[in-house]
């Protein structure tokens, strides 16, 4: 086994070579995001919140050596049975390595990190290679009354990872990192097998040699797992096209005390209820999924994406609207309201991006169609397929927008989006080593519910941030579209005083409750977790929510697998 009890410094080699983000913050050590190249994000910032970003940071990365980890309650007859499972080295309970696998990466979870408060870590990470060796690790759970969390790539923002507070037994942090292989594609049929610990890159790089692609971009691409995406019910920024992950996941392999749960691939089945839909979803708490058969396409011949200015938020909507109900086939559909627009113009570099285009005349022709450039919304449409196809597509949605008062600006605005879009996560870092909180809610409602949902939410936000006697901004666009409605994606932000997260958790309700009021979902696209727990009744009434907690005290008596979340209990 490995470092049983000393403190490990960060940067020091911790188990196997597997992939985690950074233990204080998002991503990789070395990157992070800077605003003296582009030189209106201060003025916009400054404006917005009141933070002065030319202000020497307030915090930054705090010294892991300052941290007082609670020690690990693994006992030597369970250490050695978890080494005699996956070997010694796979067995790792150094107090780095257990920290990183405490929380995902939330505003919630970073304050806690940064400010040191850890109420409950896991006591030993392991990391299996095989489907045999999860399933020995849960008869061994099950034998030893263990708590087991998997862990993907701990991009999660929903307090899906954490152990509970109170949990006195031994918690294993079950890391799927190497299970990352692409084992076999159906050409035939476009379904590749997937182990559920591969994340986003791994699997497109082993996909695209052999010209197929999963289709699945989401925010946390590069640093999450097809088994995450699965256990959170994730959507992609090409949901449009290839589906949200619930679409894409066509079969399963789960492990559980009495086996291993197969379902197999069908292109459809009345077999019900569905096991399949039972497992999106369950974050954790029906069982360790180990593999994924998922729909997968041909690399398309080409791929765009177009950039266009609506004159209002209004007009923008009833354009996304439009063309989902059209014969159009777009791979996205995006549009942010004027101030995300604002926001994206300023992070531009000089001369360069989306601003260049106003500097070049658009903002002239705006003024001579009679447009308030306070109100502009800026619109990212994707296309994907045979140029044919691709070119077909461009002008039927070149109507629609024309016909509702947009027009398009071409291709390299969302080149620069294309290239940036996992990136937006590191200025949320840099926003708190300013004494900034950041943080985003997402919901989908129908499309007749959409606009009075959104001014709620504003109206709402409003109210919290006056009670709380912050300067706030709040932030929204339009991602993924439907037939009956789209997600709507909010970013609020605000300078922080001593207690950030009571600030935060004035705003991040009244965002919430704002969603349930008006018609729409908890959460589109995040999950549940402990984060959107409390909102769990109102989404789907207090008689299913009670019929969600009988399946997880059904199946899983001990209370092995991930307690708490989803339902709280």
């Amino acid at each position: 086994m490995t470092d049983l009890k000393p403190k490990t410094a960060p940067g020091a080699a911790t188990g196997p070579d597997v992939k985690h983000m950074k233990w204080w913050g998002w991503g990789v050590e070395g990157v992070a995001f800077h605003h003296e190249d582009k030189p209106n994000f201060a003025p916009f910032v400054k404006k917005m919140v009141g933070v002065d970003l030319w202000a020497d940071a307030v915090t930054g990365a705090p010294s892991f050596d300052d941290l007082d980890i609670p020690a690990s309650h693994l006992t030597e007859p369970v250490a050695s049975a978890l080494a005699t499972i996956v070997g010694e080295g796979n067995v790792v309970s150094g107090d780095l390595e257990r920290v990183v696998h405490t929380y995902g990466k939330s505003i919630r979870d970073l304050f806690r990190i940064r400010g040191g408060v850890f109420p409950r870590v896991p006591d030993v990470v392991v990391y299996p290679a095989t489907e045999s060796e999860v399933a020995k690790i849960v008869a061994a759970a099950v034998e030893h009354d263990l708590v087991l969390i998997p862990f993907g790539g701990g991009s999660n923002i929903a307090g899906s990872l954490e152990p509970m507070a109170q949990e006195q037994r031994t918690v294993v942090s079950l890391d799927m990192g190497r299970l990352d292989r692409v084992l076999d594609i159906d050409e035939d049929a476009g379904l590749a097998r997937i182990q559920a610990g591969a994340q986003g890159p791994d699997i497109e790089e082993q996909l695209n040699a052999k010209g197929w692609t999963l289709g699945h971009f989401p925010d946390s691409f590069t640093h999450s797992t097809l088994g995450g995406w699965v256990a959170t019910r994730s959507s992609g920024m090409q949901s449009d096209k290839f589906g949200d992950i619930a679409d894409i996941t066509r079969g399963l392999r789960v492990v559980r005390p009495e086996g291993v749960v197969v379902l197999r691939p069908l292109p459809s089945t009345s077999t019900g209820p569905s096991l399949r839909e039972m497992i999106l979803g369950s974050e954790g708490r029906l069982g360790i999924i180990t593999e994924v058969t998922a729909q997968v396409h041909r690399i398309p011949e080409k791929r765009e994406i177009l950039a266009y200015f609506f004159p209002t938020w209004e007009a923008g909507l009833r354009a996304m609207q439009a063309i989902a109900e059209s014969d159009a086939t777009p791979s996205v559909t995006r549009v942010s309201n004027s101030f995300e627009t604002e926001m994206s113009l300023a992070t531009s570099k000089e001369s360069k991006g989306i601003s260049a285009l106003l500097n070049q005349g658009v903002q002239k022709f705006m003024q001579l169609k009679g447009w308030d450039l306070s109100k502009i919304c800026l619109s990212f449409i994707g296309y994907e397929g045979s140029s044919e196809h691709v070119d077909r597509n461009e002008k039927l949605v070149s109507k629609i927008v024309k016909k509702h008062g947009g027009f398009g600006v071409g291709k390299g605005p969302g080149v620069l989006y294309d290239q940036k879009k996992f990136d937006t996560p590191y200025l949320r870092d840099f926003f708190m080593d300013h004494g900034g909180a950041a943080d985003v809610s997402e919901t989908a409602a129908p499309w007749s519910k959409l606009l009075p949902l959104y001014n709620e939410v504003y109206a709402a936000a409003g109210r919290a941030f006056e009670k709380i006697g912050v300067q706030g901004l709040l932030m929204a666009h339009l991602s993924h579209s439907y037939h009956s409605g789209a997600c709507l994606y909010f970013t609020f932000a605000f300078e922080h005083g001593d207690d950030a997260l009571g600030q935060y958790d004035v705003v991040k309700k009244a965002i919430q409750d704002a969603f349930i009021q008006e018609g729409g979902t908890l959460s589109h696209h995040h999950g549940v977790g402990l984060e959107h727990a409390p909102w769990l009744a109102d989404d789907v009434s207090a008689a299913g929510a009670g019929l969600v907690q009988t399946l997880f005290d059904a199946t899983d008596s001990q209370r092995i697998f991930n307690p708490g979340k989803v339902t709280g209990h």
